[in-house]
């Protein structure tokens, strides 16, 4: 597969520009993308050709999240991406726990995957890539940059001392309901090991309060331990109550509507269209590449 200069270009850019934000080492850092410390050095250096592989730049593109098809989405501070930005910001700067639950399709894992990008130390964790413990381990491990390989318990325990080495991080963990019980489980072990020295924000839809809940209710070991140690309360953006709930999602589809339709179709149509079946941004970036 030949790859134009252009894409690497753009992907070294991007892997470059992520750099500052990363407290580890420059080795570290390019592990987390696949890549050892001196490529990774010859790159800062400029060079670019005979490097890495197509299949590798590949990879740390889609890592980096490069569309090379340079899509026009437009990144909107809604109120739920202004809220969600305000709560991994207090759980970084004094090391607290929080879960968000809410509704699929208000825009949670876009804003919180772009908020991330420009915050020091700040990690998305995406759970739905890896359900059982095993690999929930080693993804986060990858994603801070450590060896992932070798011995299940040596990665766990590397992980847990490599949290504590980082300068006030934060970790985003979305998706959680997908974990296993297992998995889920060994929250309370990386949230002991760092208790006071690292921010969370547990995010999902409605399946993880439910599935919260009825650990809780059911006395399953480990939930109830870890409900209090994110602070005992599910936080929710979209309002319970008919009106202010229409209000809301009137709001959250026009603003984003407004910043990125380029079609003939009035804002306001495409918005009632939604808002008549329920819908979501989903469904909002689907009619908007119709109208366009």
């Amino acid at each position: 597969m030949e790859l134009s200069l252009e894409y690497k270009q753009q992907v070294k850019q991007v892997l470059l520009e992520r750099r500052p934000n990363f407290g580890g080492t420059d080795a570290q850092f390019a592990k987390i993308y696949g890549i050892n410390g001196s490529v990774f050095s010859r790159l800062n250096k400029g060079e670019i050709e005979g490097l890495i592989s197509p299949s590798q730049w590949l990879q740390i593109g889609r890592e980096l999240d490069i569309n090379p098809k340079k899509s026009n989405w437009k990144v909107v501070r809604t109120k739920v991406y202004t809220e969600i930005e305000s709560s991994i910001v207090f759980c970084q700067n004094f090391s607290r726990s929080m879960v968000l639950v809410d509704a699929c399709g208000i825009g949670k894992s876009f804003s919180a995957k772009n908020i991330v990008k420009s915050m020091k130390n700040a990690f998305y964790i995406d759970c739905s890539q890896a359900k059982s413990k095993q690999l929930f381990i080693r993804y986060f491990a990858k994603t801070l940059g450590i060896d992932n390989k070798g011995k299940y318990v040596d990665v766990k325990e590397n992980l847990k001392y490599y949290i504590n080495q980082l300068d006030s991080p934060v970790f985003v963990l979305d998706e959680v309901g997908d974990l296993e019980y297992t998995g889920f489980l060994e929250l309370k072990e990386l949230w002991n090991s760092a208790d006071g020295t690292c921010g969370w924000l547990m995010m999902g839809a409605d399946g993880l309060r439910s599935k919260i809940q009825k650990g809780i209710n059911n006395k399953k070991v480990g939930f109830a331990e870890i409900f209090s140690r994110f602070s005992d309360e599910f936080i929710q953006l979209t309002p319970n109550g008919v009106d202010d709930k229409k209000a809301f999602y009137n709001e959250l589809l026009t603003q984003v509507a407004t910043a990125n339709h380029t079609g003939s179709k009035p804002v306001n149509e495409l918005v009632k269209i939604c808002l008549s079946k329920e819908a979501t941004l989903r469904h909002l970036e689907t009619l908007i590449k119709i109208s366009a």
